[in-house]
């Protein structure tokens, strides 16, 4: 059961992705440059060149991705970087690819180095050499590839050696959304799901989606899920508040995570610093999975700090939980850490 509605959840949000780069909201900038990249593709009659895109989990890598192919009229082949643990795992993707394909490459910063010294060769001359054979009788054999697009998306663009993102023809930083980009991304979402939904709750989700159009769409069917079962189906302003209250998501976007994250910095470690393994310890969650889901939003809000002795909570962070610093805490670079 659980199985299928995780299925229809997901293909709920595949058919709520926009297209084509005209439909795509937000990111205007990027959107004009890979517009442009594409468009002298096309006129050239060649595949584009590789694209890295680099940004927070939710922006609409993916998504990019999907319309690279589309716009190309490509095929697209997707895959991820965990995926990809030995050189005959790239090595069996590449040689099946076709003329044009696109090589759409997820969290392409977790690929085995094995792997990521064979993608290098690809990338730039289209052919990979395939060991046949162990020891001293080990031959290499070059193996010619089809001209493809490589698409790869990172949210840890620092964790890519520069070999790699050298070979990358464009790379595009995606940013978090502006609330009125993500309330048009709403209205639409509402649209496509054929529920009836009023302004000010268009622009109430807009402004707790932490500018994450994924987070967005996920708010938008749990408040569709609250208005059908505790209304008539239609979103308004009180059936959307209730419903964010019910599922945790205060008035600025912060959810149980980020919550529990900043009040125990505040209340258990007097503001920090504090280094992320305790905090990680603290929430009982993965230290990967602060730094990746929750830390960005905190860090953008201006809530907490990074610096190097730790994560400190700052003025902002005290404010929103109704609090006011210690007069006589020091400032933020001068504090011992709690761990490294």
């Amino acid at each position: 059961m659980n199985s299928g509605a995780d299925d229809a959840e997901r293909a709920s949000e595949l058919a709520l992705r926009p297209k084509t780069l005209k439909d795509f909201v937000g990111q205007e900038r990027v959107a004009n440059q890979i517009d442009l990249l594409l468009r002298a593709a096309r006129s050239r009659n060649s595949p584009a060149d590789h694209i890295l895109l680099s940004g927070p989990p939710g922006l609409g890598k993916t998504t990019l991705a999907m319309i690279i192919a589309s716009e190309m009229g490509a095929p697209i082949r997707i895959t991820s970087g965990p995926a990809i643990q030995h050189a005959g795992d790239l090595a069996a993707i590449l040689s099946s690819l076709v003329e044009g394909e696109i090589l759409f490459l997820d969290e392409i910063h977790r690929m085995s180095r094995p792997a990521e010294e064979m993608l290098y060769l690809a990338m730039e001359d289209f052919r990979v050499d395939v060991i046949v054979g162990k020891g001293a009788g080990a031959t290499s054999i070059p193996l010619n590839l089809p001209h493809f697009t490589l698409v790869g998306a990172t949210t840890r663009a620092g964790l890519l050696p520069s070999p790699l993102r050298d070979r990358f023809g464009f790379t595009a930083q995606l940013d978090f959304y502006e609330n009125a980009d993500l309330a048009t991304i709403v209205a639409r979402s509402a649209d496509l799901l054929e529920t009836g939904i009023d302004g000010d709750s268009v622009l109430e989700l807009g402004s707790r989606s932490r500018g994450t159009p994924r987070v967005a769409n996920r708010l938008l069917r749990r408040v569709r899920d609250y208005a059908q079962v505790h209304g008539d189906g239609v979103i308004t302003l009180p059936i959307a508040q209730a419903a964010l209250e019910m599922y945790e998501v205060d008035e600025v976007g912060l959810d149980r995570l980020d919550k529990a994250l900043l009040d125990i910095l505040i209340k258990r470690f007097n503001g920090g610093p504090v280094g992320i393994s305790t905090l990680a310890m603290s929430v009982g969650e993965e230290a990967e999975t602060i730094e990746s889901l929750a830390e960005p939003f905190l860090v953008r809000m201006g809530y907490i700090a990074r610096t190097p002795r730790g994560r400190v909570a700052t003025a902002a962070g005290w404010a929103h939980l109704g609090l006011k610093p210690p007069a006589n805490q020091p400032g933020i670079f001068d504090m011992p850490s709690l761990d490294a």
